[in-house]
Order: structure tokens, then C-alpha cells, then sequence
């Protein structure tokens, strides 16, 4: 039975420590064949009073947001079209990959290219898995399937997708997309 303990400056809200204890038992699975209830995780919490670091009181940093809440937030602000509230999400650098388009880094171009594939797509989401790179950068998994029209009328449904996005302080600067639209389109 594996026991984690963890010691932060106190500051840290109800939430934050819910998700430091459900990453912290994940990071211990990925090693130890435990289950989850056989894992205990322990937070204490320390008075910046009474810690210092080069002979100077500290303060704790500010949590980073929820990084697949972000990615959820953007995608649903997305989907209804809300660009201008969708670009806060992103960073000055944002890149965007595309099956069969050239890199974007405006949301406008995004819509103009997908307005010669299709009427509009809606996504339903299967999962979202978020894991820290060897970087800065917080790596959001999001899968599920595409619904929508073609340019013709035609309905289409359950098309696979898979989106990537690298969040650096809590901003999407790339996403990645990879889905089997062309396949579907051609019939294979």
C-alpha cells in the first residue's frame, strides 16, 4: 500500500488539492501495481511563515488552471462560433495543424478552410487525457467522434478524431488534429 506525502505552503483551495491527490495517485499506477483505493495520498500544508529559500520568506505560487477544463472551454466556444471569446485561450504563438492544410495560427482561417470541407462538424467526446511533457508545455489528449454535414447536405456521424494541444501557462499555443474525415468523404 503505497503512502504519498506531500508538503505545500497553505493557500491552495479545495480543488486544487482534489486534483493534486487524483494526479498524485495516477503518478503512483503508472509504476505500482496498486489500485487506486489501495493508494494514500497526504497533503500538509505549511504556513509561509515558517518556510524560507535562500534565508527568504516565500509565498506558494498561484495554481495553473485545470489544463482538459481549459481545452473543454475552448472547443465548446468553438463549436458555438463565440471566436472572439475562443482566441483568450490562446497564446500569441498559436499554431493549429489540419489533415491537408497548411499550419494556421488565426481561428478565422481555421473557418475558411473548413467552410470548402464541410457545412459544419460537431464533435462528441469520448475522453480527455492530460499529462505533463518533459517541457513547459501540459499535453491535452481530447478523442471522440465527428457528426455533421457535408457541403451537399449529406449527414455524416461517428467519424474517429483525435485532437493534441500544448497548453503553456494555462494558453493553447499548438493543436494538433487527426481524424479519418478524408477516408470517410472518399468512401474507403
Amino acid at each position: 500500500m503505497p503512502i504519498v506525502e506531500l508538503h505545500v505552503l497553505e493557500g491552495y483551495g479545495t480543488d486544487e488539492k482534489r486534483r493534486l491527490h487524483t494526479a498524485l495517485t495516477d503518478a503512483v499506477r503508472l509504476i505500482v501495481p496498486a489500485s487506486p483505493d489501495a493508494i494514500t495520498v497526504m497533503i500538509h500544508e505549511m504556513k509561509a511563515a515558517n518556510y524560507s529559500r535562500d534565508g527568504k520568506q516565500r509565498k506558494g505560487a498561484p495554481a495553473l488552471g485545470d489544463a482538459g477544463e481549459i481545452v473543454r472551454a475552448f472547443l465548446k466556444t468553438m463549436e458555438a462560433r463565440e471566436i472572439e471569446a475562443a482566441e483568450a485561450f490562446l497564446a500569441e504563438d498559436f499554431a493549429m495543424f489540419f489533415p491537408g492544410a497548411q499550419p494556421m495560427h488565426e481561428l478565422e482561417a481555421l473557418i475558411k478552410w473548413a467552410t470548402q470541407r464541410y457545412r459544419f462538424v460537431k464533435k462528441a467526446y469520448l475522453g480527455f487525457d492530460v499529462m505533463q511533457s518533459s517541457g513547459p508545455e501540459v499535453l491535452v489528449y481530447c478523442r471522440g467522434t465527428l457528426s455533421g454535414e457535408w457541403l451537399d447536405g449529406t449527414p455524416f456521424e461517428n467519424i474517429r478524431f483525435i485532437d493534441r494541444f500544448e497548453l503553456v501557462e494555462g494558453k493553447i499555443s499548438r493543436q494538433d488534429v487527426w481524424n479519418d474525415i478524408a477516408e470517410v468523404k472518399a468512401g474507403l
